[in-house]
């Protein structure tokens, strides 16, 4: 038996020796590259928190003691170690384990996650409610991946460093910068400050010091007060120190036994601390520490080789490609990127053009208003960014963008639904949120060509905003003969048909596969979303019945918006709008998906012949 089959819980975990958990770590990777070379997922990132993961469950008892992910998308350890191991091959599949936490899977999670840089303020928040119900347990937030680039992080650490005693926060330094690298000394001092022989005889030295007279009151704060200085002086006024908490770093993030002296010590402690540690991202599977971004989220892959699976152009290549011949011709042309530049297409951007090209880190919220700064000046700001990760920007938007009426374009990337990823990474909320933005343009394109003429347009004959969103992967079939009209829609079938579908996007292939199968129907492709022109209105007004086919949610999306206009100009048909409506989509193929909320072709076909 290997050292995972007898591992069912993290209770398994107490009765192992060190060098048994060194065993368990390499039987983990090995498992862990095997499962998702099949199902696909954040491979690199987890390789890296194997030994720290089981280092957590070595030493602490969850669910008393809570342990929170950053993003989640580095739990997959923790998955295979509370009760998930047999069940770890359904990861991302439909009805499987999720990519991330979720409590409904486990009580070991302790929250759904799925975007950055939020562990620290949730960590803080259950330490500060186990503190005033008196319940026992730590809280620990483990960040790293470059999660402390984004500004909810800093502002957490602000507010836990006052008073959150029972909190731990773990930096997982993977290569991501945050503070100076300390020297031997530095290092020396954080070996001597975690041994269990130091713990315990500071503890004992306390407590008998706390148990005297006055004197002994105040030689305890003297020696603390000398500590705090040592510390200062040695880690160079190390900054989360400064914050409230005790620090501890670096540590080896793949020695085990440091790890757990580190946490041990921690767990001491009577107010916040932060252990800063060192990972490689990858680790332990050589093609992904060589190239830990193709590795962090990854599709199906060969085990052997490391070549993922999967092929073709994408929306996100297309995007960048096109971005690059616009910028050859116009240096007003610049790219802003949160983190992302590889996942958006704009990897040979930086290349060729490293002084117009911004990654500003996890931080959605200034590149909006970066964005801004540099539309005001003069340039043309491209901010490509994912749908599920531009929510976190919607106030900049608003404020710093439309209100200022300045020019930015939005590529917004993985429009739709995304498949596996789960809940909280489907694009299906952009629409809704950015059509209430005052003055914003939306285009929609269903092929690449498309997508190019649109951010031609973008760029040169639209004032102010322009978003354009564009789905995950490659482009749909398109018609034979179909060439992108230039206009805010395009018809195909008779306009005297008395039956309408409506759609946008990718959305249309389906809808125009489908009008082949039904008689009597008429097809109108909106290729600009915002604003609706009067003339759509007047067109939809003459058929008596109006099927509107979205992949987005349904409340105060554009099928609303389309409908409210009907309305109001006096159309008194039926209106029928099929969209995601006032739930969560669950992780399935997007084939999947599309047919549960009747968006694929089949279904349109059904839909429309029943009515």
């Amino acid at each position: 038996m290997s050292v995972l089959d007898r591992v069912n819980s993290p209770k398994d975990l107490k009765k192992l020796s060190v060098g048994e958990l060194e065993e368990l770590c390499a039987d983990i990777r090995e498992y862990m590259v095997k499962t998702v070379s099949d199902t696909g997922g954040h491979l690199a990132s987890n390789l890296g928190v194997v030994e720290l993961t089981v280092a957590l469950h070595k030493v602490f008892n969850s669910p008393t003691d809570q342990i929170i992910f950053d993003v989640g998308h580095q739990s997959y350890t923790h998955k295979i170690l509370t009760g998930r191991k047999e069940s770890f091959s359904t990861l991302r599949q439909e009805d499987g384990i999720s990519g991330f936490t979720r409590p409904d899977e486990s009580e070991h999670d302790i929250l759904s996650s799925g975007h950055s840089s939020t562990s620290i303020s949730a960590a803080a928040g259950l330490a500060k409610a186990k503190q005033l119900k008196g319940e026992k347990g730590k809280v620990i937030a483990v960040i790293g991946d470059g999660a402390l680039t984004g500004g909810l992080a800093y502002e957490a650490l602000n507010n836990a460093g006052n008073g959150c005693q029972n909190l731990i926060v773990i930096l997982n330094d993977n290569n991501m910068s945050i503070s100076p690298n300390v020297g031997s000394m530095a290092k020396n001092l954080t070996t001597i400050r975690t041994s269990p022989r130091y713990v315990n005889f500071r503890s004992k030295v306390r407590r008998r010091l706390s148990r005297g007279s006055k004197l002994g009151t105040q030689l305890n704060r003297f020696f603390t007060f000398i500590n705090s200085k040592i510390r200062k002086r040695v880690y160079n006024d190390t900054f989360f120190e400064d914050l409230g908490f005790r620090y501890y770093g670096t540590i080896d993030g793949h020695d085990i036994d440091a790890l757990i002296d580190a946490l041990n010590a921690a767990k001491a402690h009577n107010h916040p601390v932060f252990i800063h540690i060192n990972t490689v991202k990858g680790k332990g599977y050589n093609p992904a520490e060589k190239n830990p971004t193709q590795f962090h989220g990854i599709g199906k892959f060969d085990v052997n080789t490391g070549e993922p699976l999967s092929s073709g152009k994408s929306f996100s290549a297309a995007f960048g490609e096109t971005l690059c011949k616009f910028a050859q011709k116009d240096n007003r042309i610049c790219c802003v990127t949160a983190a992302m530049a590889e996942g958006t297409g704009l990897s040979d951007f930086a290349s060729k053009y490293p002084k117009r090209f911004f990654d500003v880190g996890i931080a959605e919220g200034h590149a909006v208003t970066f964005s801004g700064g540099l539309a005001r000046n003069g340039m043309i700001p491209v901010f490509a960014v994912y749908s599920t990760f531009l929510q976190r920007a919607y106030d900049q938007i608003i404020h710093d963008v439309s209100m200022q009426e300045l020019k930015v374009i939005f590529g917004v990337d993985r429009a739709g639904f995304v498949g596996e990823d789960g809940e909280s990474h489907q694009g299906v909320f952009d629409t809704s949120f950015l059509n209430s933005v005052v003055g914003m343009t939306i285009f929609a394109p269903a092929y690449f060509d498309e997508l190019e003429a649109m951010l031609y347009e973008s760029i040169y004959k639209i004032e102010g905003a322009v978003a354009i969103r564009y789905p995950r992967g490659g482009e749909p079939q398109k018609p034979e003969g179909y060439s992108y009209s230039h206009e805010p829609y395009t018809v195909f079938g008779d306009t005297s048909s008395k039956k309408c579908i409506v759609t946008y996007g990718r959305e249309f292939a389906n809808c125009y596969k489908a009008l082949s199968e039904l008689d009597g129907v008429c097809l109108v492709k909106l290729n600009k979303i915002k604003p609706i022109e009067d003339k759509i209105i007047k067109l939809l007004s003459g058929f008596e019945k109006i099927y509107f086919f979205e992949e987005a949610v349904l409340s105060g999306g554009i099928g609303e918006s389309v409908e409210a206009m009907l309305l109001e100009n006096g159309y008194n048909g039926e209106f029928s709008h099929f969209a995601v409506n006032d739930e969560f989509v669950k992780q399935a193929p997007v084939s999947r998906q599309l047919e549960k909320y009747s968006l694929d072709e089949k279904s349109i076909i059904r839909e429309v012949s029943d009515a």
